[in-house]
C-alpha cells in the first residue's frame, strides 16, 4: 500500500485537482491507496484571519467567509457534475454553516480558546478532504471521506498536539480492516483529536504527519509527498539561484536540513516513517514525470559531499560566560533545565569544553523569556559577578551544512570557514556534531543569502565560480575590458572555471545595478533606458546591499571622486581592480589605509595597471619585496607618451610637430600638458617606491616640467602649441647636443639613496633603456639580489587593449589565488 498526500499548491485550483486525480488514477492501477489532502491553498491562513478577527469583534471576519464559501461552492461547480452538484452542495453547506456559527459565537463572547482555534482551523482540510472525494466518484474513481479525527488521537496540547501513538495506531489499523481496499480512503490532513473528540491539530505542516502516521500504522511500501516542487533542493531557489534536486536522503540528513530551515518535510513527520523504515519520495505535482527526492534508511554518495545547505533567517544569540563557570559541575544542566520549564526551544548550543562560556539560539519572540529564565536561574552568581550579564545578539542567522558523506571526507569544515573567509563573512558562532553530519554557523543577518551562495558555489556548481563584476567608466579602457570579457568567456570558463557576470555598471551620466546579471553586449541601452542618475556613493551603497559573493570593484576612471570611495568599497568587504592611479599616488597615509583596510576584511586591492598597463610591474616588484628582498634603485620609462614623443623626435620635424602628431594618434591625453608635465610618471614613480616599502610623499620627488613656462597656464591647447613651438629650438637644441655625444634623449623615473628624480636624461648605448622603441615602457630594479643584472620589464606601457588585458588578469588573480589575498 502507498500513501500519498497532496499539500495546498496541489490542491490550489481545479486545474490543480484534475492533475491529482490523474495521478491517484495512474497509480492505483498498480498500488492500494490512501491519500491525505491538505486545505486548498490559502485556506488555513484565511482561517486563521478569521477567527483572529471574530475574536476582536471585527465584523470583517464575515467578508473573509463570504469568500471562502464562494471559493469552496465554485470548485464544486466546476468538479462536480450536474447530477450530483445538488448533494454536494447541500452537504459542504452543513459543514459551513458548523463553521459560521463557531465564529459568532466567538464574535459575540470576544473570547478565543486554543480549542476553539484548533477546531476551526481544521475546517480547510475537511472541505478539500470532502470535495476531492466526490469529485474522484464523480469520475467512477471508488473513494471514500475519512475524517482523520476519528483515527488519530492525541492529548489536549491544543495548536500543536501529541499523537498517542499506542491509541492511533490500532484504530487506524481497526478502521482500514473494515473497508473496501478496492476504495481509496481521501483522508483529512492535519487535524485529529483527543480521546474524549475535541478537535486538535498537529501543527503547521501536520498533513506531511497524517500520512506518516497512516503508513507507518499500516506498514505501507512507501509514502509519497506531493507539492509544487521537484523535490528537495540543495538551497533555498529564493536565495540561491543555481540549486538542484538532490536525488536521495538519509532521515538523518533530512532532519538535520529541516530543523534548520529547509522547507523540506514536516519534521515530526520522519519519525513514524524512519522507525518502520519507510521510504518517503518528495514529488511534484505538476511535473509527474521527474525523479523528484527518494528519503530512506541510507544515504546514497553523489557527486558533491555535502547533501544541502539551509538556513534559519532570524534567529538571536544568548551568551553566559564567567570565570565562575570554570570547574563548576552542573552549569549546563541548571541553564538548560531553565530554559525547558520557561517553554523555550533551543535551536543550536556551543559551548566550551570548560563551560566558560555557552551560547545558544532561539527565536526572536522567545528571547525575553529566554534570557529571564537564565537570570532567574543564576540570579546569585549575576549579583556576585560570579557569571557576567547574559549577552544579547539580535538580528542574527543560522546556516547549516548537511550531509552523512562529512563524516568520511576530512577538510569539510576548512573548506567551509575557507569559501567564507575569502568572501569576508564574519562566522559569530559554529556548531558541529562529533558525527560531522552537520556543521551550523552563526552569520550577521544581513550575511545570510550571501553565506548561503558562497558556500553553495564552493561545494555544489562543480568548481565554477561566478564572480560578479560593478564596473565603474565605460569609457576607452571601460569599454574594451567589457569586449575583452565577453570575447573570452568561453576561455575563462573552460581554463579558469569562472564565470564573469557584469553585476553593475556606471559612466558619467547613470548607472545601473542588477544581480541577475547584465548582458555585456547591450549594457549602454539598458542603462540609459533603466539605470538612475550617476551618483557613486548610490553605487556603491546598492552595490554593498546586494552583498553578492565574490564580487569586485573595477574603476577605469581618473577620477579623484571614485579614488575616495574606495575605503567605503574594502569595508563592505569587496574586492577592488583599479587603473586610476588617484588613490595609490595621493597621501601616504591614504595608501597605507586602504592597504590596510584590505588585510582586514580579506579582499583583494589591486592595482596593476597604475603602473606600466598591463606589463607585469607592480606583480614583480611585490613579489620581490614578499620573497624578503631589498629593492636599491627603480628606474623606468613609465610614460607610453613621453616614450613615443623622444623615440620619434629624431631633428626631422620639430619638437611641436611631434608632440600634436602624438596627439593627434591619440597617444596622448586631449591636452599634452597632463603628459609633458610629468605629473603622471611621477605618480607612477610614487606608487613603485611605495610598493617597494619606502614611505615617500608625492612632493619629495622632483619632477621636471617639459611644458614651457609661459605655456602652464594658457586656456587652450592650442595656445599652449602657439608656444611651444616658440620653443622648438631649445627642444632641437637637447636633441643635438645628445647626438653629438652619441646619446638619445629618455625622459626617465629614478629612485636611489633616497633621492627619487623623474627628468629628461641624455643616456648612451650602454644604458638598457637605449633601444626602447615606439610607445614601449621599460622598469628596471636592482635589488639585493639582482645587482649585476637588474630585473627588466618591457612592452607596451599604453593602449586600451593592454590596459583592459592587464585588468582581466586582476580580476583571475582575485578570482583563482587565495593565498595572493593572503598575501597583499
Amino acid at each position: 500500500m502507498r500513501i500519498l498526500k497532496f499539500g495546498g499548491s496541489s490542491v490550489g485550483t481545479t486545474a490543480a485537482i484534475r492533475q491529482v486525480a490523474d495521478i491517484i488514477s495512474e497509480k492505483k492501477k498498480d498500488h492500494h491507496l490512501a491519500v491525505v489532502v491538505s486545505a486548498f491553498e490559502g485556506v488555513t491562513d484565511a482561517l486563521e484571519d478569521a477567527v483572529v478577527k471574530a475574536s476582536k469583534g471585527d465584523e470583517a471576519y464575515l467578508n473573509i467567509l463570504t469568500d471562502l464559501e464562494k471559493r469552496h461552492n465554485n470548485a464544486i461547480k466546476e468538479l462536480v457534475s450536474i447530477q450530483n452538484q445538488s448533494h454536494t452542495l447541500a452537504q459542504f453547506k452543513m459543514m459551513f454553516n458548523e463553521l459560521d456559527d463557531v465564529l459568532h459565537g466567538v464574535s459575540l463572547t470576544r473570547e478565543l480558546t486554543d480549542r476553539t482555534h484548533d477546531f476551526v482551523v481544521g475546517f480547510g482540510e475537511r472541505f478539500s478532504a470532502y470535495i476531492i472525494r466526490q469529485f474522484l466518484s464523480d469520475t467512477g474513481i471508488s473513494a471514500d471521506y475519512l475524517d482523520a479525527r476519528k483515527v488519530i488521537e492525541t492529548d489536549r496540547d491544543f495548536g500543536s498536539a501529541r499523537v498517542q501513538f499506542d491509541k492511533t495506531y490500532p484504530k487506524i489499523c481497526d478502521y482500514f480492516s473494515e473497508t473496501d481496499s478496492d476504495s481509496i480512503q481521501i483522508v483529512t490532513g492535519f487535524v485529529a483529536s483527543t480521546s474524549s473528540g475535541e478537535s486538535t491539530t498537529l501543527g503547521r505542516g501536520g498533513s506531511d504527519y497524517t500520512a506518516s502516521l497512516i503508513s507507518a500504522a499500516l506498514e505501507a511500501e512507501a509514502i509519497e509527498l506531493w507539492t509544487d516542487i521537484e523535490g528537495i533542493m540543495t538551497a533555498d531557489p529564493g536565495k540561491v539561484k543555481r540549486y538542484f534536486v538532490i536525488p536521495h536522503l538519509s532521515y538523518e540528513e533530512a532532519m538535520e536540513l529541516s530543523h534548520f530551515g529547509a522547507q523540506i518535510i514536516y519534521p515530526p513527520a520522519l519519525q513514524p516513517a524512519m522507525k518502520e523504515n519507510i521510504p518517503i519520495l518528495i514529488k511534484n505535482t505538476f511535473k509527474p514525470e521527474e525523479e523528484g527526492t527518494r528519503i530512506s534508511n541510507q544515504s546514497i554518495p553523489g557527486e558533491s559531499i555535502i547533501k544541502g545547505i539551509s538556513s534559519i533567517d532570524n534567529i538571536t544569540l544568548l551568551t553566559v560566560k564567567g570565570s565562575g563557570m570554570i570547574g563548576v559541575t552542573g552549569i549546563s544542566a541548571r541553564l538548560f533545565g531553565a530554559l525547558a520549564d520557561a517553554g523555550v526551544n533551543i535551536i543550536l548550543i556551543t559551548q566550551a569544553s570548560s563551560e566558560h562560556t555557552i551560547s545558544l539560539a532561539v527565536l526572536p519572540a522567545q528571547t525575553k523569556v529566554a534570557q529571564s529564565a537564565i537570570k532567574k536561574e543564576f540570579k546569585y552568581e549575576l549579583r556576585d559577578n560570579i557569571i557576567d550579564e547574559v549577552k544579547v545578539e539580535n538580528d542574527l542567522s543560522i546556516v547549516a551544512v548537511v550531509s552523512d558523506n562529512m563524516r568520511r571526507k576530512p577538510g569539510i569544515s576548512g573548506r567551509v570557514f575557507q569559501a567564507l573567509g575569502a568572501n569576508g563573512i564574519n562566522v559569530v558562532a559554529i556548531a558541529q556534531g562529533s558525527s560531522e553530519r552537520n556543521i551550523s554557523i552563526v552569520v550577521d543577518r544581513k550575511n545570510e543569502t550571501k553565506t548561503l551562495n558562497t558556500l553553495h558555489d564552493a561545494f555544489f556548481i562543480a568548481n565554477v565560480k561566478t564572480v560578479n563584476l560593478f564596473l565603474v567608466g565605460v569609457g576607452l579602457i571601460g569599454g574594451k575590458l567589457l569586449d575583452l570579457i565577453q570575447q573570452q568567456a568561453q576561455k575563462l570558463l573552460d581554463d579558469y572555471h569562472l564565470e564573469l557576470k557584469l553585476a553593475g555598471v556606471s559612466n558619467s551620466k547613470k548607472f545601473l545595478i542588477d544581480d541577475e546579471g547584465i548582458s555585456m553586449v547591450n549594457w549602454k541601452e539598458r542603462m540609459m533606458a533603466e539605470g538612475e542618475l550617476a551618483d557613486i556613493n548610490h553605487f556603491i551603497d546598492q552595490m554593498s546591499d546586494l552583498n553578492l559573493s565574490n564580487s569586485i570593484f573595477i574603476d577605469c576612471t581618473a577620477s579623484d571622486e571614485i579614488a575616495s570611495s574606495y575605503s567605503n568599497v574594502l569595508e563592505s568587504n569587496i574586492s577592488i581592480v583599479t587603473a586610476n592611479k588617484k588613490a595609490n599616488s595621493s597621501s601616504l597615509a591614504t595608501y597605507e589605509k586602504l592597504q590596510r583596510l584590505a588585510f582586514k576584511h580579506n579582499v583583494a586591492y589591486l592595482y596593476e595597471t597604475n603602473v606600466g598597463a598591463g606589463l607585469p610591474v607592480v606583480a614583480t616588484l611585490k613579489e620581490q619585496v614578499l620573497t624578503g628582498d631589498d629593492v636599491m634603485r627603480i628606474e623606468g620609462v613609465l610614460s607610453g607618451t613621453l616614450s613615443y614623443i623622444f623615440n620619434t623626435f629624431d631633428g626631422s620635424s620639430s619638437f611641436s610637430e611631434v608632440v600634436r602628431t602624438a596627439r593627434d594618434k591619440g597617444f596622448t591625453e586631449p591636452d599634452p600638458r597632463e603628459d609633458l608635465n610629468g605629473q603622471d610618471v611621477g605618480r607612477k614613480l610614487l606608487i613603485l617606491t611605495r610598493e617597494a616599502g619606502l614611505k615617500l610623499e608625492f612632493d619629495k620627488i622632483d619632477i621636471q616640467n617639459m611644458v614651457p613656462e609661459k605655456a602652464r597656464d594658457v586656456d587652450t591647447v592650442e595656445e599652449f602649441f602657439d608656444i611651444l613651438e616658440e620653443h622648438d629650438d631649445e627642444f632641437t637644441k637637447l636633441f643635438e647636443d645628445a647626438a653629438s655625444n652619441n646619446k638619445k634623449l629618455c625622459y626617465i623615473a629614478r629612485y636611489e639613496n633616497e633621492k627619487a628624480t623623474v627628468q629628461l636624461e641624455q643616456i648612451g648605448s650602454e644604458h638598457p633603456f637605449y633601444g626602447l622603441d615606439g610607445s614601449d615602457n621599460i622598469v628596471a630594479f636592482k635589488t639585493r639580489h639582482y645587482q649585476k643584472s637588474p630585473i627588466v620589464v618591457k612592452g607596451p606601457g599604453a593602449g586600451a587593449d593592454v590596459t583592459a588585458s592587464g585588468i582581466i588578469a586582476d580580476i583571475l588573480r582575485i578570482s583563482n589565488a587565495p593565498s595572493f589575498r593572503e598575501e597583499i
